[in-house]
């Protein structure tokens, strides 16, 4: 019998103080899935002396944003990203996810609690998620041997001076003011700790997810391409992938899904306590049968001034689409169009 599974980008549930709000149109699908997990951008703790906005923390009132994951089907979520920062916030959102009952991966009291997957059961199938997080802050965030913190991918930047015409847009390198180009690559030693890492979670699952926070704007950095191929290359069979809150492109690589980003699935209020725009994220659907992922759609979605999450009719979204297509398609990914949803061929 084939199973569903949901993946989301981010959830950031500050300000929310009715938990039926956020997730009320989508609660239904979701409590009826298999499986949903989630990218939780947010701290469910409030400072005891109260908070500055300016100081961006995104901390949402552990009480009613924890009812609003329960109550909305979230089944599991990932926290390894760059706002779940400092010891007593992540310590007190474990403490509530605990409590309410929802598994997490991604941050912990210390490197071996925070780098740990979750493994959810249905019906016999195991489904393995581990999440990292290449954005992250220098000092006091990633998690260590003795201190809290987030599991960590650690990446590297270089400017080159552009020597040779590589893109079509790059002018020749005859003039001052050129830009340089911006190469992005993962750490080698991070990089064969999370291939060992994956291989180990390929051993104790059937499906296995890698969720990673990563990205800087629209554009697939190469970091990102290296790290989803790596990951996939060690045994994962799904990549999602968060953080710019902008939906980008996918990829389908040796017949797997790389989602570059997911981008925002409930983001009402943002830094600076602004209201976030209208932002448009995408909801991925996974078909698993005989422990094997066979199709993977998404639906494009959007948020409301009542900040309720709503899937949107892909009529209402070709340009976005088209967009989504065109930038998807020098990885190799085909989309076609299956009532509101997109999917994505495998073959």
């Amino acid at each position: 019998m084939s199973q569903k599974l949901i993946l989301t980008g981010d959830l950031n549930l500050m300000n929310v103080d009715d938990p039926t709000v956020p997730f009320r149109r989508v609660a239904p699908e979701f409590k009826a899935a298999d499986v949903v997990f989630s990218n939780m951008e947010c701290c469910l703790y409030l400072p005891a002396a109260g908070h500055s906005v300016e100081n961006e923390g995104f901390f949402a009132d552990p009480v009613p944003a924890g009812e609003a994951l329960k109550n909305g089907g979230i089944q599991a979520v990932g926290i390894a990203n760059n706002v779940n920062y400092g010891e007593t916030a992540i310590m007190r959102s474990i403490a509530r996810l605990d409590e309410v009952g929802i598994p997490h991966t991604g941050a912990g009291a210390n490197r071996e609690a925070a780098y740990a997957p979750v493994i959810l059961e249905r019906n016999g199938v195991r489904y393995g998620f581990m999440q990292r997080t290449a954005v992250y802050w220098p000092t006091n965030h990633e998690a260590t041997k003795h201190t809290a913190g987030v599991a960590v991918m650690k990446g590297h930047t270089a400017y080159q001076l552009p020597l040779h015409k590589t893109r079509v847009e790059i002018p020749p390198c005859n003039r001052p003011g050129l830009p340089p180009v911006i190469l992005t690559w993962c750490d080698a030693a991070h990089l064969k700790l999370f291939r060992e890492d994956v291989a180990a979670l390929r051993a104790q699952c059937d499906v296995l997810i890698v969720s990673c926070h990563w990205g800087l704007k629209t554009e697939v950095l190469d970091y990102m391409s290296e790290w989803a191929r790596v990951a996939i290359d060690a045994g994962a069979d799904i990549v999602m992938g968060h953080g710019p809150h902008y939906s980008l492109p996918v990829e389908a690589y040796k017949g797997k899904p790389i989602f570059y980003g997911l981008g925002s699935f409930s983001f009402h209020t943002g830094h600076g306590g602004r209201k976030h725009g209208n932002w448009v994220g995408m909801l991925a659907r996974i078909t698993v049968d005989d422990k094997k992922v066979k199709a993977a759609t998404f639906q494009f979605v959007r948020h409301n001034d009542q900040n309720e999450s709503v899937l949107c009719t892909l009529a209402d979204e070709q340009a976005t689409l088209t967009e989504i297509a065109e930038a998807s398609k020098p990885f190799g990914a085909t989309l076609t169009p299956k009532g509101d949803e997109v999917a994505i061929n495998l073959a």
